[in-house]
């Protein structure tokens, strides 16, 4: 979810503005996945490598993802959205950890959309964090185990989830910058110069009608096609 900044700056507003506009679109999108019968939405709201931002913008990033969770929660038990965070969540401030908590708990009967949230992630991190589980589980048996994909896989912060169709990023930027980095494989992904608090449900609605256009053929030969 990329360009708040920006998008403050083109209109010559402090950057919170453009952050807090962003949270706008965050709710726009949660809400038009839901409609589309979307069953897995993730959001990338603070890499690993953000907190190297200035002291004051982390702060209000923070407060900001407090807020969020206070005014939003009620509206996602009743929508049927189910919340979890996941990454490097012992970072954040104890306040933010007891408000995840207990967003996790009211939601976690939902089963509409499964809506995760990414914060102090990253994709590195992640492959780190899941080798060193499957290690300290070899340890604690006592023997060497066999490892394959899947296996592995379910390690992964997002074990729960299954690997992404699409991603979308927005902002003008053409990479993935250190998210998802094994579930994206074969992901289709759609970049755009939107910017985040501009993309609302008709910017979605066309990332999905691209997607839609996609041959997804996960290494085999295209349909009536020849070719290798």
């Amino acid at each position: 979810m990329d360009g708040n900044g920006r998008w403050a700056t083109a209109r010559h507003l402090p950057r919170a503005a453009g952050h807090s506009r962003g949270v706008d679109a965050v709710r726009s999108t949660i809400e038009t996945c839901a409609r589309f019968g979307v069953e897995y939405l993730t959001l990338f709201a603070f890499s690993s490598e953000n907190w190297r931002r200035p002291a004051d913008e982390v702060s209000l990033l923070m407060r900001l993802f407090v807020s969020s969770l206070q005014r939003e929660v009620g509206r996602l038990v009743e929508n049927g959205v189910r919340m979890r965070v996941v990454g490097q969540v012992h970072s954040l401030e104890p306040e933010l950890r007891g408000l995840i908590e207990e967003a996790e708990r009211r939601t976690a009967g939902n089963d509409r959309l499964n809506l995760t949230v990414c914060a102090s992630y990253g994709g590195r991190w992640d492959i780190v964090q899941a080798a060193a589980a499957l290690q300290a589980g070899a340890v604690r048996a006592g023997r060497t185990i066999e490892i394959d994909e899947q296996q592995f896989a379910s390690h992964l912060a997002l074990g729960f989830a299954p690997d992404p169709d699409l991603l979308i990023r927005t902002g003008g930027e053409r990479r993935i910058s250190n998210f998802l980095l094994w579930q994206l494989a074969y992901t289709e992904l759609y970049f755009t110069d939107v910017l985040w608090p501009d993309f609302d449900a008709a910017q979605l609605e066309t990332a999905l009608g691209w997607f839609a256009q996609r041959e997804r053929r996960f290494g085999r030969v295209a349909q009536n096609s020849t070719r290798s």
